[in-house]
Formats: C-alpha cells, sequence, structure tokens
C-alpha cells in the first residue's frame, strides 16, 4: 500500500495551518452533509437507479475526491459492476468472489493482494439484515490531517447502503406490481375459463356425461363443451390452447364462441375445423395453437363421427370392456393457414358405450421417480371399472391422480369428459 494513502502527516502544524486544517474538515463535513441530504432528496423524488449512481459516481470523486473506486452490486444470483472509474483495469470484467461473505472492511495488503484489484486499497461491505447487497474497492486516497480513515470508511457506508437499500426498495416494489399484476391477471383467467364450460351436462335416458376440471396454479386453455343440435344429434369436444394466463384463456374464448356460431350453420365436421382454423390464425398470428377433438354424436343411428386435431386420442370402451383409440384426423389448429389434410373418421356404438375424452394434463403427471401417468393407466382405468356411475368414477380417478404424482406438482390443467352413451 502506498505510504500516502489512506494516511495521514505527522508533522506539527502552526497556527494558521491549524485554522486551515479545521476549515478543510469543515468543509469535507459540509460536503458529506450535503451528499447525504441531496441522495435523500432524489430518493423520495423517485429517480430511476442509473441517476442514483450517477449520483454516487460524483459524490464520491468530486465531494471526497476519492480517485480509484468500483461499486459491486449483488443483481438477484450475480454481481455487476455499478460505478467504476481511475482504474488500469476494467473493473467491469472483475468479480468479488474473493470477498464474497465478509462483513468487514478488507485492506488489500500485499500478502493479501488480489490480481486485477491491483489499483485498489480497500474493499467495503455494504450489508443490511445480515446480507452483504454491494462491495465498494476504493484506492489511493490521500487524506488531510486530522481526518480519519474510519470516518472516510463510516462515510462511504452510510452512503452507498442509503442507496443500496433504496435500490433494493424499488426491485421489491416493482416485484410486488408485478407479482399483483400476475394475480389480477389470474383471477381474470379463471373467471373468463369458468364461464367457458358448460353449466350443465345431461343426464337423461339417451346419455350421461361428466366432466373434471383440475386448474394448475398457472391458469392454462382448457376447455370442453356440450352442445345439442337437436332430439337426435348433439356435440361433445374437448380442446387445449398452448400457453398459459389470461391471453390463452381469452383465445379460447374465442375459440368457443366461433365453435358455438359454426354449430349453428352446420354440422359438417370438416367444415367446421377448417373455420375453427381460419379464426386461430387470425386471432393468434400463429404464436399459438390448439390441439382439438369434437365428435358429432347420432343416438338415433347410434355412430360417432369425429375430428382429432392434433389432440390425445380419446378413448372408447364398448360395452364388452373393448377399447378403441380415436386417433384420426388432421395437425393442430393454428399451425397452418389451410389444414392440409383432414380425415374423418364414422364408428358406430353399442348402448352403454363410454366415450372418454381428455387433455394431457392426464397423461404428463409424473411420480416422484419422474414417470408419466400415460395412455396405459388411463386404458386400465376404463377397463377396470363400470361405467355405469360417472360421478364416482371421476373422483376415483382424482383420487389415482394425487397418489401417483406423490411430492411432484401437476403440470399443467387436467380435464376428463365421459359420456356414456345408453
Amino acid at each position: 500500500m502506498d505510504s500516502e494513502t489512506l494516511t495521514t502527516p505527522n508533522q506539527p502544524l502552526n497556527g494558521k495551518e491549524e485554522i486551515d486544517r479545521l476549515s478543510l474538515l469543515l468543509t469535507k463535513k459540509e460536503l458529506e452533509l450535503s451528499a447525504l441530504l441531496e441522495i435523500t432528496k432524489s430518493i423520495n423524488s423517485n429517480l430511476p437507479e442509473s441517476s442514483l449512481y450517477k449520483i454516487f459516481h460524483f459524490t464520491l470523486l468530486g465531494n471526497l475526491h476519492i480517485p480509484k473506486l468500483a461499486l459491486f452490486v449483488c443483481d438477484d444470483t450475480h454481481w455487476v459492476c455499478k460505478v467504476a472509474y481511475g482504474t488500469a483495469t476494467n473493473a467491469k470484467n472483475l468479480q468479488p468472489a474473493p470477498f464474497m461473505g465478509s462483513m468487514v472492511d478488507i485492506s488489500l495488503l500485499e500478502e493479501h493482494s488480489v490480481a486485477g484489484y491491483e489499483d485498489f486499497d480497500i474493499a467495503v461491505p455494504i450489508a443490511h439484515k445480515n446480507q452483504v447487497l454491494a462491495y465498494v474497492f476504493i484506492g489511493g486516497v490521500s487524506l488531510p490531517e486530522g481526518y480519519k480513515q474510519s470516518t472516510l470508511l463510516s462515510f462511504v457506508k452510510t452512503f452507498t447502503s442509503i442507496i443500496i437499500v433504496a435500490i433494493e426498495n424499488k426491485k421489491m416494489a416493482r416485484k410486488q406490481l408485478h407479482q399483483e399484476a400476475l394475480r389480477k391477471e389470474m383471477e381474470i383467467a379463471k373467471d373468463v375459463q369458468s364461464m367457458l364450460f358448460p353449466k350443465q351436462l345431461p343426464n337423461n335416458n339417451m346419455v350421461h356425461i361428466h366432466a373434471t376440471y383440475l386448474p394448475n396454479f398457472s391458469i392454462g386453455g382448457d376447455y370442453y363443451d356440450y352442445i345439442a343440435i337437436d332430439t337426435d344429434n348433439f356435440m361433445v369436444c374437448i380442446a387445449d390452447v398452448s400457453g398459459k394466463g389470461i391471453s390463452a384463456a381469452l383465445l379460447m374464448s374465442n375459440f368457443q364462441a366461433s365453435l358455438r356460431t359454426l354449430v349453428r350453420q352446420t354440422t359438417a365436421l370438416e367444415q367446421i375445423v377448417q373455420e375453427l382454423n381460419h379464426s386461430i390464425i387470425s386471432n393468434a398470428k400463429g404464436e399459438r395453437f390448439v390441439t382439438f377433438f369434437i365428435a358429432l354424436i347420432n343416438t338415433k343411428m347410434q355412430t360417432i363421427t369425429y375430428i382429432n386435431a392434433g389432440h390425445n386420442p380419446s378413448f372408447l370402451v364398448n360395452n364388452n370392456n373393448q377399447v378403441q383409440m380415436l386417433e384420426k384426423g388432421c395437425t393442430v389448429l393454428g399451425a397452418f393457414v389451410k389444414i392440409p389434410f383432414i380425415e374423418q373418421e364414422q364408428i358406430c356404438y353399442t348402448p352403454g358405450s363410454l366415450l372418454f375424452c381428455y387433455t394431457d394434463g392426464l397423461t404428463e403427471t409424473n411420480n416422484d421417480a419422474l414417470e408419466e401417468f400415460g395412455m396405459k393407466n388411463i386404458e386400465d382405468f376404463l377397463q377396470q371399472f363400470p361405467h355405469e356411475n360417472l360421478v364416482q368414477n371421476h373422483e376415483i380417478l382424482s383420487q389415482m391422480l394425487n397418489e401417483y404424482k406423490g411430492e411432484q406438482s401437476f403440470p399443467d390443467d387436467i380435464t376428463y369428459l365421459s359420456c356414456l352413451l345408453k
């Protein structure tokens, strides 16, 4: 360390020199007080972080005459050099790793020198609530007679702490505002999504439909519907929009409105699917897509006509417990301006058959070994339990899922719908 650095001369002073010395000390105290008042006013004026760092820079350089300085601030998980001047090396390329965790001032004497920090004489940690938020490195300071090193470092700590804590409070306020915005968005998305689901599902001598929706923490875009057409025909569908939050919920809301409008005009599934694809392209601009399964069921002819648009295969279980997967259809909706191909299939069913539809949150649920629930477990479940009590079966499936996932969380919203054809 240079002998003039952070030291004071020991020669005796005459009367005039003593007056000059005291005058200089008084001036430094006035400058320190002025700096504290200025930074307090700046914080109260809600100046941006960049302005606070500029005030820090000019105060320590211009008022305290600290010729070499670097300020490192912990920004979430990494350290960032916010202010640096007077150094031969590029301080912004350094990291305070050798000093991390230290709560006391560190003199960088020869035996403690660290590569890259040769220009500095001391490291000053800035702590708040037993956590180091920043490090100030200073060097090349010559102190006037009577101005102690501890006095300088005390002011540097106080001044820096005021700025750093104010900036941390700003960050916390922004996070709280962001979290509040997300919370409100989730509430809106929940409200939108709840309005999509039909208020009542049929349970009569022709058909019994029951659905379960298990929401995730992040609201997705699951949707199911039942649309009566006439005494012999009705439609059931299930869909899942990519993404989360209010934008996904709003897109699915628009999807539902388009579907219900189209069904009033036609029951031709290929035309409905093409028009829905056009609607998604227009609204989502290629940023989202929708997987979709739709089935037109004729209870008089006992037929199911369906198209699967990139959705998980639905299961048809007949009264002999034989399982058929309904996979034929087309690509997901919203991926192409015009769907390149559509394959529609019509199958016959026997009374007592069960149509089971679901979203991928069901199959993608992981257990503690990170194994997916998968389609085989669904098939086994459908063959194991009688179809007469849909409500009870759905409760059993929900319990199975909770037990299967163990300590894992659900990866997505989960929706499943059972349609018992009598």
